[in-house]
C-alpha cells in the first residue's frame, strides 16, 4: 500500500488546504497564550487534533499517522528527552554537592550586578553548549546556573531562550547549515558566508535585546559597554572562522572568545550601579573567600562537561562512532511507515518515497555525555551512589510533565511532515510571489514552531526556499540563509524549546507564562531578520554570494 500527499487536498487549492490543516497550529497558540493551559496539557490535546485533522483534510490512513506519530515521540525521547534528563540531573549533583554557593563566589568576584552575570552564562556560556551540544542543552544548564546564582526561575529561562539566537544556524557543529546545505545542493562553505554574517549582526544586538528583556532599556544603558563587548567578541570571530573555515567551528570560537573577552573586561571595568532583582534588596553577597582549589573544584564539574561535549560535537568523533565503533541500533524501515507515504509535485519533480527510519544512538548522543559528564562529577565531588541514586529519581519526577510535552511536540512535527502538512504550510507561503523575501524567514519561523528544529526546518523547506526563489527571479543563497536565521528566533516560541526551559528551571506547567512573553520578543526578533533580508535583496544585493544554483525541484 502507498499513499501520495495532497498539498491541496480542499478544492486543489493550496490556500484553503493550508488554512484548514492550521488549524491545531491556532488551537496550540490559544491554548499557551489565551487558556493558559499547561503545557503538557496542550501538547496531548493539540496532537489529538492534528490526528483527527490530517486523517479528514487528507484521507491519510489512521494507522499511517499512528505510525509517523509514534515515530515522533520516539525522537521526543531520544535524544531530545535524553539529554534533558541527564543535562538536569548533572546539574542537581552539582547542587547537592553544594558547590554552587562557591561558583556564585566565584562569579560575584567578576560582578554581582545581575546583568553581567547574564552576559556571562545566558550568553556566551549557553552559546558555546549550542556550538558544540545542541538540543536543549544550552537552556537547560545555563537556565539551572542562573537559577543556582539565584535568578528568578522566570527570567532565567525567558533570557536564555533569547540569548540562544546567534549561534543555532551553526550549533551544534554546524549541523542545521549542513543539513540545508545537502538538502539544496548548495555549498555549505557558501551558505556560510551569508549565514555568518547575519548570525554575526545578530550577535551584536542579542545581548542588548537579551538585557533589555532582563531590565528595562534604562538599566541596559548602564552596562552598554560590557554588553557590546559580549557581542562584538563573538561576532568578528564567528564571522571570520565562517568565512574561512566553514561551518563547524564559528558557535564553538565565538563563544569562547567572548566569555573570555567578557570576563577580562568585568576585571577593569564595573557599573556605576549594581543591578539586582526587587525582592533582592538588601542581599549581602558573601565575602568569605575559597582557595583556588576549592573553586575548580566545584567548577571542575562544567570544565569537563564543556570537554565532553566539544568531544562529542566534533566531526571525527561522530565519523569515529558512525563508521568504527557502531554502537548504535538502527531501524533503517520504520513499520508502518516507510515506504508507505509518497511525495509528489511541486515539493519533488515526481512521486518518490518519504522514506522513514529511527537510528537510537545511544553512546553518540549528547546526553550521554552529559550522563558521563554526571558520573564524573559523582566522583570529583565525593557523592555517595546511594545519594546520586535519589537525586536521579527526583529529576525523573521533576521532569515527567516535561517528557510529556516534548512527546507529544515531536509526535506532532512528525506527523505534520509525512501527512503533508508542513508542506502545506509552505507552499502557501510560497506562492506570496514578490512578497516572498518577507516570508522566507517567516516559514523558518513556522518550521522551528512546527518542529523545535532549525535542522528540522532545513529540511522542511530548504529545497521549497530554493525553488521558490529561482521562480522569482531571487538569490536563492539568501532565502534558504534566510530559512536558517528565521529558524533561530523560532526557538522562542518553539514548544520543544519552552518545555526544556520549563524543565531546567522548575516552571513545569507553567509554559503558558513563558509563551506569553518569548511570542513577542519573538516577533520583534522576527521583524528585524526580515529587515536584514530586504535590505540585502534589494539595497545591498552583492553583499550575498552570486553562484549559479540549480533551482528545478
Amino acid at each position: 500500500m502507498q499513499w501520495y500527499q495532497n498539498y491541496s487536498a480542499i478544492g486543489d487549492s493550496i490556500g484553503l488546504t493550508a488554512l484548514v490543516v492550521a488549524i491545531p497550529i491556532f488551537f496550540l497558540f490559544w491554548a499557551l497564550a489565551v487558556k493558559k493551559m499547561k503545557g503538557h496539557v496542550a501538547g496531548v490535546l493539540t496532537l489529538l487534533i492534528a490526528f483527527v485533522d490530517v486523517v479528514l483534510v487528507y484521507n491519510m490512513p489512521a494507522s499511517v499517522a499512528f505510525s509517523a506519530t509514534l515515530l515522533g515521540i520516539m525522537n521526543g525521547l531520544f535524544p531530545i528527552g535524553w539529554i534533558i534528563v541527564t543535562a538536569v540531573f548533572f546539574y542537581n549533583l552539582t547542587v547537592e554537592a553544594g558547590q554552587f554557593e562557591i561558583m556564585k563566589n566565584s562569579i560575584a568576584s567578576l560582578s554581582s550586578d545581575r546583568r553581567l552575570q547574564a552576559l556571562l552564562i545566558a550568553f556566551a556560556f549557553s552559546a558555546f553548549m549550542e556550538g558544540a551540544a545542541g538540543q536543549g542543552a544550552p537552556v537547560a544548564i545555563a537556565a539551572a546556573m542562573l537559577i543556582g546564582l539565584g535568578f528568578p526561575p522566570l527570567p532565567a529561562a525567558i533570557i536564555c531562550l533569547v540569548a540562544n539566537v546567534p549561534p543555532v544556524p551553526f550549533g551544534p557543529v554546524g549541523t542545521p547549515t549542513i543539513t540545508m546545505g545537502k538538502v539544496t545542493g548548495i555549498s555549505d562553505s557558501i551558505l556560510s558566508l551569508c549565514v555568518g554574517l547575519n548570525e554575526a549582526i545578530m550577535a551584536i544586538i542579542i545581548p542588548i535585546a537579551m538585557l533589555i528583556v532582563l531590565c528595562g532599556w534604562k538599566k541596559t544603558k548602564e552596562v552598554l559597554p560590557a554588553a557590546l563587548v559580549t557581542g562584538l567578541s563573538y561576532a568578528i570571530p564567528s564571522y571570520i572562522v565562517a568565512r574561512l573555515l566553514g561551518v563547524t567551528l564559528p558557535a564553538v570560537v565565538g563563544s569562547i572568545t567572548s566569555l573570555i573577552c567578557t570576563a577580562l573586561f568585568l576585571m577593569v571595568w564595573k557599573p556605576k550601579t549594581i543591578w539586582r532583582f526587587p525582592d533582592e534588596e538588601g542581599v549581602k553577597v558573601s565575602d568569605k573567600k575559597y582557595t583556588s582549589g576549592q573553586v575548580f573544584k566545584a567548577w571542575s564539574p562544567f570544565l569537563i562537561l564543556m570537554a565532553l561535549m566539544g568531544t562529542w560535537g566534533s566531526p571525527g568523533f561522530k565519523s569515529w562512532v558512525a563508521n568504527d565503533l557502531q554502537w548504535f541500533v538502527n531501524i533503517k524501515h520504520w513499520p508502518g511507515l516507510d515506504g508507505i507515504v509518497m511525495q509528489t509535485a511541486p515539493i519533488v519533480s515526481k512521486p518518490a518515497v518519504y522514506a522513514a527510519s529511527f537510528k537510537w544512538d545511544f553512546f553518540g548522543y549528547a546526553g550521554t555525555a552529559m550522563l558521563i559528564s554526571a558520573i564524573i562529577a559523582i566522583i570529583i565531588l565525593g557523592i555517595k551512589p546511594k545519594t546520586a541514586l535519589r537525586v536521579l529519581g527526583q529529576t525523573l519526577k521533576q521532569l515527567s510533565y516535561s517528557l510529556i510535552t516534548i512527546m507529544s511536540v515531536l509526535g506532532l512535527a512528525y506527523l505534520a511532515n509525512y501527512s503533508g502538512m508542513s508542506f502545506s504550510l509552505g507552499l502557501a507561503f510560497a506562492s506570496t510571489g514578490v512578497l516572498f523575501p518577507i516570508f522566507s524567514p517567516v516559514l523558518g519561523w513556522l518550521g522551528v514552531f512546527l518542529t523545535g528544529s532549525v535542522t528540522s526546518s532545513a529540511a522542511l523547506f530548504g529545497k521549497l526556499q530554493q525553488v521558490t526563489a529561482g521562480q522569482l527571479g531571487l538569490n536563492p543563497i539568501l532565502t534558504v540563509s534566510a530559512n536558517l536565521i528565521g529558524g533561530s528566533v523560532g526557538k522562542l516560541i518553539s514548544p520543544q524549546s519552552i518545555a526544556i526551559a520549563c524543565a531546567a528551571t522548575g516552571l513545569v506547567g507553567k509554559e503558558n507564562q513563558i509563551f506569553r512573553k518569548t511570542s513577542k520578543y519573538s516577533v520583534i526578533l522576527l521583524g528585524i531578520v526580515i529587515i536584514l533580508v530586504l535590505i540585502q535583496a534589494h539595497i545591498v544585493p552583492g553583499i550575498v554570494p552570486q553562484i549559479p544554483v540549480a533551482v528545478t525541484p
